[in-house]
């Protein structure tokens, strides 16, 4: 604005000069006229110092108007430059445009995949945001975990690329029951006294810590297969020496011990010994995922059905919502029953017509000190099952297939021909002085009751393995389960059946599997078990439970058993000299020479098997004096086999504690037990009686229990 004024002023300026000697206020048209001839000028007079004084105004005049056209040409000269730089500056302008503009052209081609990649990234964006909090979660988690682990040391041990995490429990716990079983915590149930039972008369408490648990698992990836181990041992088991005195040395207990391969395509492969596949799971078909009861008494519920013992299972998952599973098991055939065919010599030594165990080889590790003996199996029981998670509840069904066998000796009871008449027997006496008499005399052999031989192959008149062979017997069963949350998931409710021909070793009451036929064969018992459960988880660290269940065992009675007793008796019987041995005194001509002889008692319509009507039931209810002070009476005879066993349990625990360092508990349960015998008519029972042996118990529990964290 500065150099456009100056400008301006110095053209007024110049332009001024220019025009200075023209009037301003002379007219046009005068000026433009001709001019006239000049009039007579009137004299003027000026004096040098006027004109000096005019001069020296022209002077400054012009030299003014040479400064001016002088900043003029300086203004002019720097406006040129910056027209020039500026000039340059919109050539350089001009270039960046150009290359804005084809940047903006390639930034607008690129604009359209922007777009198109802009709802794939909001869409990214909201995941991530709706996974923020779970990720945050998840971070404080780890924090939190790590911070513990640094503190206190971690729950699962780091070692070699496997993972190693420990268990278990210490219990302090007690049994108190109305009739005495002589059983530590855990209930043979199969053996509540009748009322005739010496030990039924006294209750019985108990205390222990054999229950008290350790455990380890061992879990590694290799690839994308988790390879996993587990290992876990109470103390409720008894050595030869096991005692309850000043030591109480009971031994240790294997419970489970197995491996499993777990695969990403679903795929499971399980081996050693664990729970039955027959036992229930809480979710889909996989170990450590069993429904165990949850009462103190580890031999748990009537009518839980369960055994742990060595099992092969493959299994597949399918999502999570269905699984399918195959498993050999290892099986222990169970005999129950009575009155079996029998031979039992003067002397006392008894055969029978078949076995099925065999005692136990110290050599092999088996137990040589169990009475009861280990059963010779043929083949592995096979149990398959398929198991059903909808996302409400959970469901299953299974079937199991069993072999039985046993050795046959359609010989080994014979029948003694009934004999009266007499026979000649040679004899020899030796007299005070060493003088040996022989002579001879008749010896009668009596027979009570008569019968041909058992087997017509058979020849025999004393025990004989003559035409023995085997037998095997298929069985088998098939069960159902459900359990489902009802009240938010507050109370669980459960129930289960099993039934079939075989089976009764898969309850926990354990009656038997078979009894044996008259000739020798086995015959399996049908039964089953049923379990009804509510469990209600009144708080986090609360929970109240309550089961009832039984388990039952049909007849299977014979009325053609054969037993053969001989009876051994010393009678004095006439034996005639003939010739004296050696030097002495002439003996009279008799004597009197003491002969033993044998009665045989042969019956072929004995009462047997298991369950029969006409079982001699007379003594359930008659006690019987000790025959010792560790010998009480089992009472009179009371042959009725079980019929029917249950129990109703209600229980509870509490955890008053559960955090970092551990879990602790404590509970009680009570159980009311009822069992019920056959009907038997035998034992002299006036005509149409038939007495029903049962029996009552009611027991109670206690447990203190610090678990490891």
């Amino acid at each position: 604005m500065k150099k456009l004024a100056a400008l301006t002023l110095s053209l007024f300026l110049t332009t001024g000069t220019a025009f200075a000697d023209s009037p301003k206020d002379t007219p046009k048209e005068a000026a433009a006229q001709p001019a006239k001839s000049p009039e007579p000028a009137k004299a003027a007079v000026k004096t040098n110092a006027q004109i000096a004084k005019e001069l020296e105004e022209l002077r400054q005049a012009l030299q003014t108007q040479q400064e001016q056209l002088q900043l003029l040409k300086d203004a002019l000269a720097k406006r040129d430059r910056e027209v020039e730089e500026a000039r340059k500056a919109a050539a350089d302008a001009n270039a960046r445009a150009v290359e804005a503009s084809a940047k903006a052209a390639e930034a607008a081609s690129g604009a359209s995949e922007a777009k198109t990649s802009e709802a794939s990234l909001n869409s990214s964006v909201n995941d991530l945001k709706a996974s923020n909090d779970a990720i945050k979660t998840t971070i404080a988690k780890h924090e939190e975990e790590a911070k513990k682990s640094s503190e206190h040391g971690p729950m699962t041990i780091r070692y070699k690329g496997v993972n190693i995490t420990p268990g278990g429990f210490v219990a302090a716990e007690t049994v108190n029951r109305q009739r005495a079983e002589s059983a530590d915590i855990n209930t043979p149930f199969t053996g509540i006294p009748y009322g005739a039972n010496a030990t039924g008369k006294l209750s019985e408490m108990n205390l222990t810590g054999r229950q008290s648990r350790l455990s380890l698992m061992v879990d590694g990836k290799v690839a994308d297969t988790k390879l996993t181990g587990y290992y876990e041992l109470d103390w409720l088991g008894t050595g030869v020496t096991s005692n309850n005195r000043q030591s109480n040395s009971y031994v240790l207990r294997q419970r489970q011990i197995w491996g499993r391969a777990e695969f990403a395509s679903g795929w499971s492969f399980s081996a050693g010994q664990m729970w039955s596949l027959a036992t229930e799971n809480r979710k889909g078909i996989r170990n450590l995922q069993e429904w165990i009861p949850l009462t103190i008494d580890p031999q748990y519920q009537v009518g839980f059905n369960w055994q742990r013992a060595y099992g092969a299972r493959l299994a597949k998952n399918f999502g999570d919502k269905f699984a399918l599973a195959i498993s050999a098991e290892g099986p222990q055939a169970t005999v129950g029953g009575r009155g079996f065919s029998t031979y039992t010599s003067a002397t006392g030594a008894v055969s029978q017509n078949s076995f099925v165990f065999a005692p136990g080889a110290g050599g092999g590790l088996l137990n040589f000190s169990d009475t009861t003996g280990y059963p010779l199996n043929k083949t592995p029981d096979f149990i398959f099952k398929a198991a059903l998670d909808p996302g409400w509840g959970h469901y299953e069904l299974y079937g199991l297939v069993s072999t039985f066998q046993n050795r046959v000796y359609p010989c080994a009871v014979v029948s003694i021909a009934a004999a009266t008449a007499s026979k000649l027997t040679n004899a020899a006496i030796t007299d005070a002085n060493g003088n040996v008499y022989s002579g001879s005399y008749n010896a009668n052999v009596f027979a009570s009751g008569s019968s041909p031989l058992p087997n017509a192959n058979c020849t025999n008149t004393t025990p004989s393995a003559a035409s023995a062979s085997n037998d095997s017997r298929s069985g088998g069963g098939a069960g159902a389960s459900l359990d489902v949350p009802i009240f938010a998931k507050k109370l669980d409710v459960g129930a289960k059946v099993f039934y079939g021909d075989g089976t009764g070793r898969f309850g926990s009451a354990q009656l038997a599997d078979a009894t044996i036929r008259p000739n020798g064969t086995l015959a399996l018992l049908r039964g089953g078990q049923w379990l009804g459960r509510l469990e209600w988880h009144v708080t986090p660290k609360f929970d109240l439970y309550a089961y009832v269940g039984g388990e039952y065992a049909a007849r299977a009675a014979y009325a053609s058993y054969m037993s053969v007793a001989g009876t051994s008796s010393t009678t004095p019987v006439t034996l005639t000299l003939t010739t004296p041995s050696g030097t002495g005194p002439t003996p009279p001509n008799t004597l009197l020479f003491p002969e033993t002889q044998t009665s045989w008692k042969v019956v072929t319509n004995g009462i047997g098997g298991y369950g029969s009507p006409f079982a001699n039931n007379s003594g359930c209810s008659s006690e019987s004096a000790p025959g010792g002070t560790g010998a009480p009476s089992g009472g009179g005879t009371c042959a009725g086999d079980i019929r029917y066993i249950s129990e109703g349990t209600l229980g509870f625990w509490h955890r008053f504690y559960q955090g970092e360092k551990g879990r602790v508990q404590w509970g009680i349960q009570y159980s009311y037990f009822y069992k019920t015998g056959w009907s038997g008519s035998g034992g002299g029972l006036p005509s149409g009686t038939s007495i029903s042996p049962h029996a009552v118990d009611n027991m109670v529990w206690t447990s203190f229990r610090y678990y490891l964290p």
